[in-house]
């Protein structure tokens, strides 16, 4: 392994460390993510979390804390921490797979907790959304239930681009509680059809004949067959105004 490969792949390890590291300390902070970005200056450390406060602290006394702990037991040159909330933390797979953990800490009813979670997911414009819950839910014997809703994508390229993924755990007196959240972000998906009515047909018919007579003179066989599509529109809407009226 050369050196160049060599050292984006220490990058990329310190980044695991770190985030698992942020995961685990800021769990009731709803940490997200983190962003490791190198600067002239030193390293800038942008942190994402459901409630910023409790990582900044009172009067910034985590903060200094961290920075002292990216420093020396990461390694990281002279951090400037900076902490904000996710764009939508709604959509956003592990703010959802922490709070739901936390809910079940807190004594709630896991079902009553998933429906809720995946009701607040669907009402801030995903796609689709699944909860699953696993661990001994009612009885000593482990089990597991899902929650879904929506349009889910196990495989395919629309895995990459719109699906978030996260996984948490609820501590229990009687045993750990796997959650598992994945959530369909709003995006371009190309699998729905819609069959468009007479009119819009008509319409499109139309547009494509002025833009053809625009680009190149008709050809007798392309005119003949463009009046046949617009005479069978003509024909499918009378039709259905017949059967109307």
């Amino acid at each position: 392994m050369g050196r160049v490969e060599r050292f984006f792949l220490n990058q990329g390890i310190l980044r695991a460390k770190i985030d698992e590291y942020l995961a685990a300390h800021f769990y009731m902070a709803g940490y997200s993510r983190v962003e490791i970005v190198p600067v002239g200056l030193g390293t800038r450390v942008h942190i994402y979390a459901e409630r910023p406060a409790l990582i900044i602290g009172r009067r910034g006394s985590t903060i200094k804390r961290l920075q002292e702990i990216l420093s020396t037991v990461f390694g990281l040159e002279n951090p400037q921490i900076t902490v904000s909330q996710p764009e939508n933390p709604e959509l956003d797979a592990r703010v959802q797979a922490f709070r739901i953990a936390r809910s079940i800490e807190m004594g709630y009813h896991f079902r009553r907790v998933a429906f809720t979670a995946l009701r607040r997911i669907m009402s801030s414009g995903a796609l689709g959304a699944e909860i699953k819950i696993s661990g001994k839910l009612r009885t000593e014997r482990a089990r597991f239930e899902k929650f879904r809703a929506g349009k889910v994508y196990k495989a395919g390229e629309k895995v990459d681009e719109l699906v978030d993924r996260a996984v948490a755990v609820a501590k229990l007196p009687k045993g750990i509680i796997g959650v598992e959240v994945t959530i369909t972000r709003p995006g371009k998906t190309g699998d729905y059809i819609r069959i468009k009515a007479p009119e819009e047909a008509a319409d499109f018919i139309k547009q494509v004949r002025e833009e053809m007579e625009e680009a190149q003179p008709q050809r007798p066989e392309v005119e003949e067959l463009i009046e046949a599509a617009e005479a069978a529109g003509a024909a499918e809407a009378g039709g259905e105004a017949a059967g109307q009226a």
